[in-house]
């Protein structure tokens, strides 16, 4: 049975870091595509940043750009979030995903429960 279990979420003042963790349990990052996404009440989930196969790839979406960082331990089979320079619109909930593809075509076959992010001003 495949498990992803995120963790590191918490609250924050704007200009703050945190750092969240994806643990894979029952999976392999290791050559498939891994992410973040978010989610904020009231709005559609976000992509935020995917690492693909390969050299590895990474992705970040404009909002991110500069600011996170997402690396991956093998052996640890863990993907993290680097987050600095935190914002008030970065706040929601942040999930992991996972599953096989490659650049720019990724099945999200696996959800991890999600770990909230607050971030005030």
């Amino acid at each position: 049975q495949v498990q992803l279990v995120e963790s590191g979420g918490g609250s924050v003042q704007a200009g703050g870091s945190l750092r969240l963790s994806c643990a894979a349990s029952g999976y392999t990052f290791r050559g498939n595509c891994m992410g973040w996404f978010r989610q904020a009440p009231g709005k559609e989930r976000e992509r935020v940043a995917f690492i693909y196969p390969g050299d590895p790839i990474t992705y970040y979406s404009d909002s991110v750009k500069g600011r996170f960082t997402i690396s991956q331990d093998n052996s640890k089979n863990t993907v993290y979030l680097q987050m600095n320079s935190l914002k008030p619109e970065d706040s929601a909930m942040y999930y992991c995903r996972a599953g096989p593809g490659a650049y720019g075509s990724c099945t999200w076959s696996y959800w991890g429960q999600g770990t909230q992010v607050t971030v005030s001003s």
